[in-house]
């Protein structure tokens, strides 16, 4: 089967950009061609510096011959209609028609067929309105031509044919840019034009001209160079998968080197070394292989040339401005550690800090005060959250007194991802008490979803009034995510207290501490707390979903009013999903669905409920005696049960009217004669709804 291979080669394409783009192009493509009726067996996209390429296996030469009945009018209707027919159907007289019958009588058809399309001549269309459309974030237009592309688009490579003989160069152009058969190999160590024919040819001939095509094995080589490099040194690599992507995406033929800086910058923070390196030279820290893990006073980075020297030049070139930065940083942590002259009565360096920041009266938000005054708030909310997670009422209102001094360091101003470390590092030269340090970091946490959740006490406290603070003012003030917009991450704010909560067992109930947040905040009515449990409620089903809980079991437990305390709706999704899953919980939904559909029908019908108490003298079957007698002891025992919040206790309860449930469909008929026997069968039928309905809303689940 014939395969197709393209290339745009261009100026350099930034790294946050590649991964997308050739996810775009491989669907643009792929999509196109199916649209235009032709199957492919497999489709591959690649990315470099300067170049996105696509291969595609399995493509038929041509696309498959479409059939289509084209029906006309009847047969004997006026001549008019009959050339109107002849004319729309492609045809030169009704000798090329075929008479079919049906109840309405005889009808003139034509078998009008559309002969499949080359797969060159659809390709020739599709791969320039491709390009010309390609969706990059930005782009912008080069010189005088016309296409908007993310740099300037240089060469298009496009070659389709079978693998036994040389392909065919797809003929297209795109401003003034025609399709080939040539690329190049890397900028500097093999600029000169390539001539390739098919995928493996071209794979083979980049890679002899130092261009490594696949990201993937770019990031192998990258990643085991620097392990080795870092072992023949007795160290360890602190490996950052993010920062293995960027630098992938940044060379083409990678070439890891090690350099090295002064012992004395160890001073300053481990992060703070490894924040800088990264950040300003995209480059890896290493740390000793002992219990300590002490950074080492080296660092790796990813040249793209096999320089003749064998990249001193490089290295140095890197070790100069590293130690620049890093000078930089020590001076900043210095400067840290003095006291503040306008505020040094205030107390140790974050109290002066935070004196600062105060006096400043930065502002938080513009309908939500100054920073101090969320402080304020921080204190009071930390203070009562604390006896209800097990911390020190003071400890954690310590914590959050400090939480949010280190704003006002000179570190965290020029590093604002060391925010929360650096607090904890100057709390621990205050002598402030570790689990107040601690809590000073961890506040921020998690933030995202691969990050640790706090787990001592005091810290828990603080990161959870910091989360529920912002997201009640936020409230407060209607200033609610939208769609894919949340500028103040309000959604990963929510899933931070969810995940604190579930990961730590702790039992809160949050209306109560969303009360006490907004009763320092612009005044809000009921409806804010509604919305915001209701915010709640869909984030943990997003949780719970990646977690592979149903949807539609979350839902039957949030409809059961309302559920604020996380740990115990996560409990009863649980113990839901055990009980459904066995073959009492599937029968007894089938049951009960089959009793809503009665009593919906025949409410509607009769305009009122059929809800009350059963009558024990209009009982004549055996089934209906013993399934009352079950619903009532069910009914009993599953609210005891759910008060108890011994849920799986509650389902072995429900579990026990399967039976019952079974029985009393299958020999007993609802809409009986006898008009009092038929409303005290519905009334059973009730009391199984409202069984059910001590554990969960049963109409939630699908």
């Amino acid at each position: 089967m014939p395969e197709l291979l393209l290339e745009l080669f261009s100026e350099e394409i930034p790294a946050r950009m590649q991964k997308r783009a050739s996810e775009d192009l491989k669907k643009m493509i792929t999509d196109g061609l199916v649209a235009a009726g032709l199957s492919y067996d497999g489709a591959v996209a690649f990315a470099t510096p300067r170049r996105l390429a696509l291969h595609l296996t399995g493509v038929p030469a041509k696309g498959m011959d479409v059939r289509e009945e084209k029906k006309g009018p009847r047969v004997g209707a006026p001549e008019q209609a009959i050339q109107g027919f002849l004319k729309g159907a492609g045809i030169a007289s009704l000798d090329q028609a075929r008479v079919v019958s049906d109840k309405k009588g005889d009808f003139w058809v034509a078998d009008k067929v559309a002969p499949g399309r080359k797969a060159i001549d659809v390709l020739a269309e599709l791969v320039p309105a491709t390009i010309r459309s390609f969706p990059w974030p930005k782009s912008q237009r080069w010189g005088s031509g016309s296409l908007r592309w993310v740099r300037p688009l240089h060469s298009i490579l496009c070659t389709f044919g079978s693998d036994i003989e040389d392909p065919e160069i797809v003929p297209f152009e795109v401003d003034g840019i025609h399709a080939g058969n040539v690329t190049r190999g890397h900028r500097f160590l093999a600029p000169k034009p390539i001539t390739v024919k098919r995928f493996d040819d071209y794979v083979q001939k980049l890679q002899n001209a130092k261009v490594i095509l696949d990201p993937e094995r770019r990031r192998h080589i990258i990643l085991e160079d620097a392990k080795s490099l870092a072992f023949a040194q007795g160290l360890e690599l602190i490996e950052d998968p993010g920062l293995l992507d960027e630098v992938a995406g940044l060379v083409e033929w990678p070439v890891t080197l090690m350099g090295s800086f002064e012992e004395e910058f160890l001073e300053v923070p481990a992060e703070v070394i490894r924040a800088t390196i990264r950040a300003n030279q995209k480059c890896f820290v290493l740390r000793s292989h002992h219990v300590d893990q002490k950074l080492a006073a080296k660092f790796l980075l990813v040249s793209n040339l096999e320089a003749k020297d064998g990249g001193a030049e490089i290295v140095a070139g890197n070790g100069r401005v590293i130690r620049a930065r890093l000078s930089d940083a020590r001076h900043f942590f210095h400067t840290d550690l003095a006291p503040l002259p306008d505020y040094h009565d205030a107390g140790p360096i974050l109290d002066q800090r935070l004196a600062k920041l105060r006096a400043l009266n930065v502002v938080f938000h513009e309908k939500l005060g100054t920073q101090g005054a969320r402080v304020d708030r921080l204190i009071r909310l930390a203070r009562e959250l604390a006896p209800l997670v097990g911390a020190d009422p003071e400890k954690a209102a310590r914590a959050a007194e400090l939480a949010k001094a280190d704003l006002m360091t000179e570190v965290v101003g020029e590093f604002p991802e060391v925010q929360g470390l650096m607090g904890k590092t100057y709390a621990l030269a205050q002598h402030e008490d570790p689990s107040v340090a601690q809590a000073i970091e961890d506040h921020w946490k998690p933030q995202g979803p691969s990050d640790r959740v706090p787990t001592d006490p005091v810290a828990i406290a603080v990161a959870l009034a910091d989360k529920l603070d912002v997201l009640t003012g936020f409230w407060a003030i209607d200033e609610k995510p939208t769609g894919s917009k949340d500028p103040y991450a309000l959604r990963r704010a929510a899933l931070g207290v969810i995940r604190i909560l579930l990961e730590n067992g702790v039992r809160l109930h949050l209306t109560s501490i969303a009360e006490d947040a907004l009763a320092a905040l612009p005044k809000a009515g009921e409806s804010v707390i509604d919305d915001l449990l209701a915010f709640f409620a869909d984030r943990l089903k997003v949780q719970l979903r990646d977690q592979g809980a149903r949807f539609d079991l979350v839902d039957a437990v949030f409809a059961m009013g309302r559920q604020d305390d996380l740990v115990l709706v996560v409990k009863r999704v649980e113990a839901l999903a055990s009980f459904l899953a066995t073959e009492d919980g599937a029968s007894l939904l089938a049951g009960w669905k089959r009793a809503a559909n009665i009593l919906d029908k025949e409410e509607k019908k009769d305009g009122r409920a059929h809800g009350g108490a059963v009558d024990a003298a209009l009982l004549a079957e055996p089934a209906e005696k013993e399934l009352a007698v079950a619903v009532a002891a069910a009914t009993g025992a599953a609210a005891e049960a759910v008060k108890m919040e011994d849920f799986a206790g509650a389902m072995a309860a429900l579990a026990a009217l399967r039976a019952p449930v079974d029985a009393f469909f299958d020999g007993i008929l609802v809409n009986a004669e006898d008009p009092a026997v038929r409303e005290n069968r519905l009334k059973l039928l009730s009391a199984i709804r409202a069984a059910c309905a001590t554990v969960a809303d049963f109409s939630r689940i699908g």
